[in-house]
């Protein structure tokens, strides 16, 4: 390596460096080969960090913060603005127009894997020509410029530099500490990256030519060029200070308009009044167009009726009345180009207001159960349906902490954080081990707060090697010093701690998804797909909707539609006749009772759905994968910590053998789940594809229909059938 040629770094501290750019390629390789990825996060929420799931899926471009199962809010990734990377295993994800999210990984290593796939988010939304980038899979980037700087950072009592590798790529700046580890070889790789994606990162010179800095929202960065054999003036130290300064500040401007916010990531959602007032321009326009055949406004037809899934594509203000056409084109019309597909109305054919349904696509029919309905067959009584519906001609108007007398060790923020814990922590520093040794806190082990509290405040490897370095007698600490020095000293003790929690957290985890998610929410979303698969009832209701939304739209000049999206379902009751009580689910219900009663009652083929609860199968799904990671982890651990050799205590072989006891437990709870959940999946793929449904529809949303198409159908027959 030239660094080592040129004396800028040890041998040592070179194979330190390579074993750590050796990890992080490696990070990066595995998350390359996925596409949806799964992790255990904490959100600060009413004074508590509560667990969550966090899942990166670059099939739909969204990220999801799923609680048991249930998907409690989603972000596509147009909304990602920047990653915040703050202490230890915390961070920060920045949204556009939304509240910041302040995260907490379950470990460094999570850390590390979570800020690089939101770093390739926020590159592909920055990306001029998204088809050109890579929205499935994150990309590596190449390296624009690297060298060795010094990083300023401030103990307790005195400021100290630590030497780091420093890249910058695309919209990032990573750091790779080299300054660390001669005498913590077993610490984490100590990596830190700086986004410059957010808008808000600005770089600027110091007072000496060898230093300048980096000021983020969280945080500000001291950089400080060193003097080395290469650089052993003055001006090659300001040389390469302009160089890294000017490459940087040229990076960020470069991204800084590069990452507005994308509209249109969501489906259109209408409220009543907003389908009212859709209604009658559409069709005003369209008779402006059979009045007078102009080339503007026949284009403005062409593209109000073509059958897309979104009824307000191409049509702008709403509210306001068509504009008349110029006179001078009414008087000399153009010959109107042919009009395909559409129903030729003559003036005194009594026109009706068109049913704006999420058409399915045509290359989804064939294996449909629309491929063999038959709308022709469901007998309607036209007469009622343009009674209802027919255009009213009425003009449409615009509405408008530690004592301050005794030297601490560690960084004063944390140490005062730490001290607020250890008031209530009522264990003696040299207790501590034979407390990890421990697995249930009945029997004298840790409480789980105590193991979330000393996760949180583990020692860095910056921390491990001040202690390791103190040669006094640890009665002269401080407390808080005295805890740090002893947990330097336990090996292994951030695995021993993750071990022990993911051991508590593991049966609490199967206990709050073994009776909801095994005995309710899978086995109910298999029995609801599996009802939905076999109710003959509800294919005829949906062939009757077909019917009358195909005689509307006919009459209304639209082309027929040969399937429609479940979604259209919640569209029956925006639909209003004459009389504003009366819907188009009003008037299903009259035609079904008119001609075959007996649907009514389909609601008893579809009783799994009458309640959806509020879990989703992409949550439930998730809610597995991130059990198996768990079980996995501990296991890991446990071969981890169990010594080969060494012969150990009875308290030790009591220790591992209960832990064997408990991973042969979850292997077999968790199996069987893993099967409820594949079969789960596979039926409800069947249902999508039987009513045309994309792959990547969430079951929330499509159950979400059904059931609430039941619900106001009830409500609807209550009304026709008092």
């Amino acid at each position: 390596m030239n660094m080592v040629k040129n004396k800028e770094v040890s041998i040592e501290e070179a194979l330190h460096l390579m074993q750590k750019e050796a990890y992080a390629e490696k990070d990066s390789q595995d998350l390359l080969t996925g596409s949806q990825f799964n992790f255990i996060i904490y959100k600060y929420k009413h004074y508590r960090w509560q667990k969550r799931i966090l899942q990166i899926d670059f099939n739909t471009r969204t990220i999801f913060n799923i609680e048991k199962g249930i998907i409690k809010k989603q972000f596509p990734f147009s909304q990602v603005k920047a990653c915040e990377d703050t202490e230890r295993r915390r961070f920060s994800i920045v949204f556009h127009g939304r509240q910041d999210y302040e995260l907490e990984a379950v470990s460094l290593d999570d850390k590390r894997k979570i800020t690089y796939l939101l770093s390739r988010v926020i590159q592909s939304n920055s990306c001029k020509r998204p088809a050109e980038s890579s929205f499935y899979r994150p990309a590596e980037c190449d390296v624009i410029h690297e060298g060795l700087l010094d990083l300023q950072q401030n103990a307790c009592t005195c400021t100290e530099w630590v030497k780091y590798l420093v890249q910058l790529r695309e919209g990032e700046l990573a750091l790779y500490c080299i300054g660390l580890g001669r005498k913590n070889n077993t610490a984490d790789p100590v990596t830190t990256t700086i986004n410059l994606t957010g808008g808000n990162v600005s770089v600027s010179k110091e007072n000496r030519c060898s230093t300048f800095s980096i000021q983020t929202k969280e945080h500000n960065y001291l950089f400080r060029i060193p003097f080395t054999v290469q650089n052993n003036r003055m001006e090659d130290v300001s040389k390469l200070q302009n160089e890294w300064v000017t490459l940087i500040e040229r990076n960020c401007q470069l991204r800084k308009g590069a990452l507005l916010p994308q509209e249109g990531s969501q489906g259109c959602t209408f409220s009543e009044a907003d389908y009212e007032d859709l209604t009658v321009p559409l069709n005003e326009q369209k008779e402006e167009v059979l009045h007078f055949g102009a080339t503007s406004a026949t284009a403005s037809l062409n593209k109000s009726s073509s059958p897309q899934t979104k009824p307000a594509e191409g049509e702008s203000a709403p509210a306001s009345p068509p504009l008349p056409l110029p006179r001078s084109k009414a008087e000399v019309p153009p010959a109107p180009p042919a009009l395909p597909q559409l129903c030729s109305l003559s003036p005194l054919t009594k026109r009706t207001k068109a049913f704006h349904w999420d058409v399915v696509p045509c290359d989804k029919i064939q294996k449909s159960v629309w491929a063999s309905c038959d709308p022709c067959k469901k007998r309607i009584d036209v007469s009622r349906l343009c009674d209802q519906f027919q255009l009213q001609e009425i003009a449409v108007f615009s509405g408008n902490e530690p004592s301050v007398n005794q030297h601490i060790m560690l960084d004063r923020k944390v140490a005062h954080n730490f001290n607020i814990f250890l008031k209530s922590f009522r264990i003696k520093p040299s207790e501590l081990e034979e407390k990890l040794y421990i697995i249930h806190e009945e029997n004298g082990g840790l409480t789980d707060e105590q193991i979330t509290a000393l996760r949180r405040y583990m020692p860095t490897p910056k921390d491990a090697e001040r202690y390791q370095s103190f040669k006094g007698s640890s009665s002269e600490l401080h407390v808080v010093d005295q805890f740090m020095l002893e947990m330097c000293k336990i090996p292994h003790l951030g695995v021993r701690l993750d071990l022990l929690l993911a051991i508590r957290e593991l049966p609490v985890s199967m206990r709050d998804l073994e009776p909801i998610c095994v005995f309710q929410l899978i086995n109910q979303k298999i029995h609801a797909s599996k009802q939905l698969l076999s109710s003959q009832k509800f294919v005829a209701v949906l062939e009757y909707i077909l019917a009358i939304g195909n005689h509307l739209n006919e009459k209304a000049g639209k082309e027929k539609a040969k399937g429609f999206r479940l979604s259209s379902l919640t569209k029956l009751p925006l639909l209003r006749g004459k009389e504003k009580t009366f819907t188009l689910l009003h008037a299903l219900v009259e035609q079904i009772f008119l001609h075959e009663p007996d649907l009514a009652k389909f609601s008893e083929e579809l009783t799994e759905l009458e309640a959806v609860p509020d879990a989703s199968m992409k949550g439930l799904s998730a809610e597995v994968d991130v059990l198996k990671k768990e079980l996995e982890d501990v296991i890991q651990c446990r071969r981890l910590i169990k010594p080969k050799t060494i012969k150990v205590t009875s308290q030790e072989s009591q220790f591992y053998k209960d832990l064997k006891d408990l991973i042969q437990k979850y292997e077999g709870d968790l199996s069987q789940l893993s099967k409820r959940c594949d079969e789960m999946k596979k039926l409800y793929s069947n249902v999508l594809v039987k009513f045309g449904e994309p792959q990547d529809l969430n079951s929330q949303e499509l159950f979400g229909w059904v059931s609430s198409f039941i619900s106001e159908f009830r409500k609807a027959c209550a009304e026709v059938m008092p």
